[in-house]
């Protein structure tokens, strides 16, 4: 009984200890924390677990067409903020500003976006 007691206890022990790892998030390493704004049309809006995400197209200086992918909260947040999961459409006109932007790539996290009515939609507390 002794022995079975202490392996039940070792399994658990390590197995918790393997698991914090699995816990872990993504951090900002990769992200400049700056304000970047852009603008353009809407070609996904995904509503999804654990992010949200906005597809964007936006031209750049030179007329070329750039792919954004902009990250957001969890559905479950972005409700409390009146998002839903029909909020946006492909073909919608948005601006985008995000509070950190991929040192690499067109990928950020949102903070807020303004419809084309000029209504402001925040991602989080304000």
């Amino acid at each position: 009984m002794r022995n079975t007691l202490r392996s039940s206890v070792l399994v658990a022990v390590v197995l918790s200890a393997l698991s914090i790892p699995l816990s872990a998030h993504h951090g900002n390493a990769s992200y400049d924390n700056k304000d970047v704004t852009i603008k353009g049309t809407v070609t996904a809006w995904i509503w999804a677990n654990p992010h949200t995400f906005l597809k964007v197209d936006v031209k750049d200086d030179n007329g070329n067409i750039v792919h954004w992918v902009c990250e957001n909260n969890a559905p479950s947040t972005l409700v409390n903020f009146g998002f839903t999961a029909k909020t946006f459409k492909a073909g919608d006109e948005v601006t985008v500003v995000m509070s950190a932007t991929s040192k690499t790539a067109p990928v950020g996290r949102i903070s807020r976006i303004i419809l084309a009515n000029g209504y402001v939609m925040h991602a989080s507390v304000q």
